[in-house]
């Protein structure tokens, strides 16, 4: 029976089209030079193929679990988001913004949307990472303040930014534009459909463009349905 390490990248990202980024993610080629051996390309990588295998079989076997997100505390949730989506955004977002510009500048020519998608790619990680920095240093932090004076039974004065409905609205306004960049990537792309022709690259990128709106939606959810609203109640019980 033919193990993990002796199949070929491309066969791998042909079974499961995931196994792509990981590939892209340690240089090697799963497009045009994917016909060698995951051991092969390790080899002539100079990485252990143990590890490789590990990370492999994690993208292989993961699934989405169910949690009770409505039940958990703020202070939290704000943790959760943070570690989870706001680390997905970073560790994603250079990937995604290089298979953008490769998958334009071969194929931009006869499939001229993918002009237009990768400049939406820019302008959404451009702004999703300001848009972070302002949740992890200005709201999180102020939602974790109130949630730790209500365990301890006293108020806080107003902050600067007068209320938390103030920082929940600009959230909410961003969130409203990204899901906006989404809706037109979604449409340019035939809902991430590559073309029957595409490359392993070309189907890598809207997989990972998918992806990445999937979490994104989840994300904001988190956000706008549960921690915000948590938020406000915060702010009634806690504020002076």
């Amino acid at each position: 029976m033919e193990t993990l390490k002796q199949k070929t990248v491309a066969d791998l990202v042909t079974e499961n089209i995931k196994t792509a980024h990981i590939f892209k993610k340690h240089g090697i080629d799963f497009c045009c030079g994917g016909g060698v051996s995951i051991e092969r390309a390790c080899e002539k990588k100079g990485l252990d193929v143990a590890s490789l295998e590990e990370e492999l079989i994690q993208a292989l076997t993961e699934h989405d679990r169910t949690y009770n997100y409505k039940s958990w505390q703020a202070d939290f949730l704000t943790d959760h988001i943070i570690n989870v989506h706001h680390t997905y955004v970073e560790e994603n977002s250079p990937l995604l913004l290089q298979y953008a510009e490769r998958v334009m500048k071969v194929h931009g020519h006869h499939y001229t949307e993918l002009v237009e998608i990768n400049e939406l790619v820019k302008s959404i990680v451009g702004e999703l990472a300001s848009h972070m920095k302002k949740e992890e240093l200005i709201l999180f932090p102020f939602i974790k303040k109130m949630k730790n004076a209500q365990k301890e039974g006293h108020t806080l004065p107003r902050p600067a930014f007068g209320t938390v409905n103030n920082p929940i609205a600009m959230m909410e306004d961003e969130h409203e534009h990204a899901g906006e960049l989404f809706r037109q990537i979604e449409l340019l792309s035939n809902k991430y459909t590559p073309p029957e022709s595409a490359c392993n690259t070309y189907k890598a990128f809207y997989a990972k463009l998918e992806e990445f709106e999937n979490d994104l939606h989840l994300h904001v959810h988190l956000e706008n349905n549960i921690l915000f609203p948590k938020a406000k109640q915060l702010e009634k019980a806690v504020l002076q």
